[in-house]
């Protein structure tokens, strides 16, 4: 589990994020394509009294899905419903969750593209026709239960939206990828978030967090928490810009968000692989990380900043990561 302080990942620590979640769109920071685009079929699912179609949220973790499944859910004034694909490990746990679903509530999936393949096959009538047909009783004295689901709406979130299935993706009405926030969207959050839990930020100390915050709101607000805490103790509890670059150098984020973990993976490719390419298992490998984690967690942010580059022989490394990490380049055999 990938616990630092910078993970796009949900950590326990992250429980806070209940407390400042937005609740309409127009609270909404970011994601203005998105956003126009969901407010539209919102209004116009309202108009015609009938519930959403079915939305796909795809992107790297921490970018606001779940917070969008809340804000479809309280626009749409119906209930919400959550679970995750791993939970769901057989046909009776997806019974159990879908029986209880009242006309035009919201059942939110994340990590929808890790539910077994023959749960999908069993969500494609209950999505498509608001049926649900499972197989009780064992081999000798089974048999088929048909149950009418009311109209609902599925919201399922992935980080890997190649690995649903063509069926299953179909499936959804409204899909939505969602990116990295700048630098400014990021302060906004940052800003609102001071107001919520009532503590005072500069705007340049907020600017220097969104800096450092690899375009991730989550991680941006779990910085502004960590900053908080120093500068209750080191200072008044008010956040200026000295307090916000003491504590993010205490917890090693450099000024592009970078930490100890990925100056590791690139010192690796560098030092073990001549700057690269290196294929994915290999670099997994070297630096005892699975390949998963590799690619949701630490590749997204690298890639988008030109730090790392993919090529059909494998990952290598920049001219800039050289560079940042004040390292001399030798020339590649594939150069």
């Amino acid at each position: 589990m990938d616990d630092r302080v910078i993970s796009n990942h949900e950590l326990k620590e992250d429980t806070f994020e209940g407390t400042i979640r937005p609740d309409s769109i127009d609270e909404y920071i970011g994601q203005s394509e998105v956003k126009d685009n969901l407010n539209v079929f919102i209004k116009a699912a309202k108009m015609r009294e009938e519930a959403l179609d079915h939305v796909l949220l795809y992107g790297p973790p921490g970018l606001g899905k779940t917070t969008l499944a809340y804000i479809i859910a309280n626009e749409m004034e119906s209930n919400i419903k959550t679970t995750s694909g791993p939970s769901i490990e057989k046909s009776g746990d997806l019974a159990a969750v879908l029986s209880t679903l009242e006309p035009g509530d919201v059942l939110f999936i994340d990590e929808i593209h890790r539910m077994p393949r023959y749960i999908e096959e069993i969500l494609y009538s209950a999505m498509e026709d608001f049926t649900l047909d499972i197989i009780v009783g064992n081999d000798g004295s089974s048999r088929n239960i048909r149950i009418d689901l009311p109209p609902f709406t599925l919201v399922g979130a992935t980080t890997r939206a190649g690995d649903l299935t063509g069926p299953l993706r179909d499936r959804f009405g409204i899909m939505a990828k969602l990116n990295f926030y700048t630098e400014d969207e990021l302060k906004q959050i940052i800003l609102r978030t001071s107001r919520v839990l009532e503590c005072v930020i500069e705007e340049n100390a907020a600017i220097e967090l969104a800096r450092r915050s690899r375009g991730t709101p989550r991680i941006a607000n779990r910085l502004f928490k960590r900053v908080r805490d120093y500068a209750l103790v080191m200072g008044n509890g008010n956040i200026d810009l000295k307090i916000t670059k003491i504590a993010l150098d205490k917890l090693k984020v450099d000024e592009f968000g970078l930490d100890e973990t990925d100056y590791n993976l690139l010192k690796s490719i560098i030092e073990k692989f001549n700057g690269g390419p290196v294929g994915i298992d290999a670099l997994a490998s070297s630096i005892g990380e699975e390949v998963t984690t590799i690619e949701d967690v630490y590749e997204p942010y690298l890639l988008q900043n030109g730090f790392l580059k993919r090529t059909s022989r494998g990952r290598m490394v920049t001219e800039k990561a050289y560079e940042h990490l004040k390292i001399a380049r030798q020339e590649s055999i594939f150069e």
